[in-house]
């Protein structure tokens, strides 16, 4: 389930030595800070440092960091909840701007707004307290609506992207604009923000009415699920594969999930460094403490080999790659 939000300008200059005028002048040399290492903020606990890294506490300040870092020339990209990612262990050139926390509210009958900065769990909460429906089998999402948007996060068949009503996006030099549903491109692990690299800052959600006990109920339901089915144990990014489209042929005792191909390829359990493939699931990747990025791609490399020697599938990532390798 992906769960983070990326975008880059089309500059690809040389990290500067200092730190920018328009960045100081907005938010103040203490807050942009140098060489901070990004893997306490990822799932997996792994990668290198950003050059420059700011914590934005709303919207409005995600847009002006854009605007004064695209007129710096700087290479942007927006870190959410560091889930279905993988930063390379030399780290990111340019400056990470990673959206903390934001606002809850009711735009509307039926309708929350949220900044893209709220984790998942912190929306299904405030939902559930309201007595809202439609979020709560989210619960155990992990990472920021900005990276669900982004990636149109999936569970148990459902799209993220379906209970959207509409969006507010800016593009890498500040330019704000909202969009309705339908001009989202959501599909499976796909989304808009994908390929125009614009930066989410906060999405409506369509819900209902209903008891908070029952939606309590339903959430509890969905940590169990997970609780039992997914490696909650160790550090991961979540999937790491897509599923292949059912359209694909494959042997009829083969079901047309990536779990079970790379398990019947032989591929689970497998280790390389502190990188393994989880017994638990195929389809994860875990971090049994000290793995580096390089572990992890080269993991990953390596299933994809597998798979496609024995069933002649291709699988496609879900998760993203950001930094240098």
């Amino acid at each position: 389930m992906p769960s983070k939000q990326l975008g880059t300008n089309d500059s690809r200059s040389v990290p500067p030595v200092s730190l920018p005028a328009p960045l100081i002048s907005e938010f103040g040399s203490d807050r942009i800070r140098r060489d901070v290492p990004l893997a306490p903020f990822t799932t997996f606990k792994v990668g290198g440092p950003a050059d420059w890294f700011l914590e934005t506490r709303s919207a409005d300040e995600t847009v002006r960091a854009l605007q004064r870092a695209a007129e710096a020339r700087i290479p942007v990209w927006i870190l959410g909840g560091g889930s279905n990612l993988l930063i390379g262990d030399k780290g990111v050139r340019g400056l990470v701007i990673k959206p903390r926390g934001g606002q809850i509210d009711l735009p509307g009958d039926e309708l929350v707004r949220v900044e893209a900065g709220v984790t998942v769990n912190g929306l299904v909460r405030w939902t559930i307290n309201h007595g809202l429906a439609g979020l709560e089998a989210w619960a155990g999402t992990p990472g920021t609506i900005g990276g669900g948007i982004f990636g149109n996060a999936h569970f148990a068949g459902r799209l993220l992207g379906e209970l959207v009503d509409s969006v507010r996006v800016a593009s890498l030099d500040g330019t704000v604009r909202d969009l309705r549903q339908h001009e989202m491109e959501f599909g499976y692990d796909r989304s808009r923000l994908q390929r125009t690299h614009e930066v989410l800052l906060w999405a409506v959600f369509r819900v209902g009415r209903g008891a908070p006990s029952e939606l309590r109920d339903t959430a509890r339901a969905s940590l169990a699920y997970r609780k039992r089915t997914q490696p909650l144990e160790a550090p991961s990014a979540g999937c790491i594969f897509q599923n292949p489209d059912r359209s694909m042929r494959l042997p009829e005792e083969v079901p047309p999930s990536a779990g079970a191909l790379v398990d019947r390829a032989g591929q689970k359990g497998t280790r390389i460094g502190a990188a393994r493939v989880s017994p638990t699931h195929a389809n994860f990747i875990i971090n049994e403490g000290g793995a580096s990025a390089g572990d992890i791609r080269s993991l990953i490399d390596q299933c994809r080999a597998a798979v496609k020697e024995k069933f002649g599938v291709e699988l496609k990532e879900e998760i993203v790659y950001l930094g240098e390798f």
